[in-house]
């Protein structure tokens, strides 16, 4: 029997990782130097685990070969397989990430094979220091050989666009553009289900070995978009009463709930014909599923990643304890 999944999460250790994801958490024991905790991933050699219910111990794969449509959705399973389409993180970082860019579809498919993916992703400012700042895309359109000739001369800063961050910004990020997580954030990063990343300016740092990190010069120059984006900062408000409208993509679909203590609230998700995910933001409340007459009821509090099952999203109620707010995710597929 299907019921709502939470999978133990996946600590990356990082040399820009802080320890604010064992705070946010709320774990018994603080984790220092930690810069990701991946929440549900199918990517090769990182695949979650089921730490829940009758399955507990089962990886995300095992879930996906018994059950692909009851889980993923008839049309999400006829377009992925049983292939977890989406990857969730939380992302700490107390220093600067590098400066990066990601593939999208047709370049992974022609350096990496037809089964993988381009990366397209958003992210949600969960907190932010007051000097926190992000980059996200050009200042302005440029020619591949003023970026060239920029990278030589390590003056690329002077054309990459800036944003102050506060808690509740949202950032799409298609492939192609430019980007870096600044110190002093901690994020929410929805994305499809790949981990190619191509380093193109990381401050001239030293690893932990005293040598400089990798680059990708080549692959960036080839995975770039050249040109200015306007949009790659959403605005929202709540037009739904509790409910924000976030990104509305390709590959994805989220939204924020902003839920009131005390209050119950029913969702059907079940024209989606996906499963959906619920990363808890802040607050506790009890997540109800049904399906077959029977009722599934788990207890969650910030910092928890639920996957519904596509089989049990047209019930999902929700009862607050505590103001609560959740990003809700779903896949595409149309």
């Amino acid at each position: 029997m299907l019921y709502p999944f939470v999978f133990e999460p996946i600590y990356k250790s990082t040399i820009w990782g802080g320890n604010r994801l064992s705070q946010f958490k709320q774990l018994p024991r603080p984790m220092f130097g930690v810069g990701e905790s991946w929440e549900l991933s199918q990517v090769e050699g990182d695949v979650s685990v089921l730490a829940n219910g009758e399955m507990k111990g089962c990886t995300l794969a095992d879930l996906l070969d018994r059950y692909p449509e009851e889980i993923l959705g008839k049309k999400v399973y006829a377009r992925s397989g049983k292939q977890f389409p989406l990857l969730f993180k939380f992302i700490d970082a107390k220093r600067d990430l590098s400066v990066q860019v990601h593939p999208d579809d047709e370049m992974a498919h022609r350096h990496y094979g037809p089964q993988a993916n381009g990366k397209t992703e958003m992210w949600y400012v969960v907190k932010a220091e007051p000097y926190a700042a992000l980059i996200a895309g050009f200042t302005r359109n440029i020619s591949t050989v003023e970026y060239q000739y920029l990278m030589r001369q390590q003056r690329i800063e002077e054309v990459l666009r800036r944003f102050k961050v506060q808690a509740g910004d949202v950032f799409y990020i298609p492939p192609g553009l430019v980007h870096s997580i600044g110190g002093g954030i901690l994020l929410l990063e929805i994305q499809q289900s790949s981990d190619y990343t191509y380093r193109m300016y990381d401050y001239n740092r030293l690893d932990a070995h005293g040598k400089p990190r990798e680059l990708h010069t080549e692959l960036a120059a080839e995975a770039l978009d050249y040109r200015f984006h306007s949009d790659v900062k959403k605005a929202y408000d709540f037009e739904k009463d509790y409910q924000a409208d976030l990104v509305d993509g390709r590959y994805f679909r989220s939204a924020l709930l902003r839920l009131q203590a005390g209050q119950s609230y029913l969702r059907n998700k079940k024209a989606d014909d996906s499963f959906v995910v619920y990363n808890c933001l802040q607050g506790t409340l009890s997540l109800s599923c049904a399906a077959d007459g029977s009722e599934n009821t788990l207890q969650i509090s910030q910092g928890t990643t639920v996957l519904i099952p596509a089989a049990l999203t047209e019930y999902i109620h929700f009862h607050p304890h505590q103001d609560a707010l959740l990003m809700e995710t779903s896949c595409v597929s149309n």
